[in-house]
């Protein structure tokens, strides 16, 4: 089964990501229809180490803006929604019922603080890019970003520390004035080899 070309288009070919958002509010349905949807992307043993904070509300967005870096500060306060994806060191808690065909798995994370680090921060990035193909065929558009202060963040976030921020993603429905033209793709044969 193909997709047709309208979805592809959505999630992908037409798709843009946003530095500057409409004043259209975004609502709890819509983004509980989003995380329904992302939750099915795959990951490593079922692992699902992302945790989501939709910062929406003023009083958050306030607690967000000293955490961002200077060039994001005006996009992401204006965004209606702004996403921290952030993983969970302590994902593999969930194990035993999130992939109870390995009943070892667990532990081997447990034991192994670098293979936990490492597979919460892959899968989460991969969840983050799930979020985005997700709220773009929802009709969302994106502006993902890095720049931030992890540290701040986390401290103000995640003071517990279980949690740790991967990226920022600011949701909304996209002023298409603000953005640059789009930048070009590379093509198959400078970026991959099949062997």
């Amino acid at each position: 089964m193909t997709a047709p070309d309208t979805a592809l288009d959505l999630a992908f070919r037409s798709a843009r990501s946003f530095n500057r958002f409409t004043d259209r509010p975004v609502s709890a349905d819509t983004l509980a229809r989003l995380y329904e949807l992302l939750k099915w992307g795959p990951t490593s043993m079922n692992s699902q180490p992302a945790r989501y904070v939709f910062v929406q509300s003023a009083e958050a967005k306030a607690r967000l803006k000293p955490c961002l870096a200077p060039g994001n500060v005006d996009k992401t306060m204006s965004a209606p929604v702004t996403v921290i994806v952030a993983f969970d060191t302590a994902f593999y808690e969930n194990l035993p019922t999130q992939c109870p065909a390995i009943p070892g798995a667990r532990d081997m994370f447990a034991n192994n603080a670098a293979l936990a680090d490492a597979t919460a921060f892959r899968n989460s990035s991969l969840q983050g890019g799930y979020l985005i193909v997700a709220a773009r065929i929802l009709g969302l558009d994106c502006g993902p970003m890095s720049g931030f202060d992890a540290d701040k963040l986390n401290a103000e976030f995640f003071p517990d520390g279980r949690c740790k921020a991967n990226l920022l993603i600011n949701l909304g429905y996209g002023d298409a004035s603000a953005n640059y033209p789009r930048g070009p793709r590379l093509d198959f044969a400078t970026v991959a080899e099949v062997v």
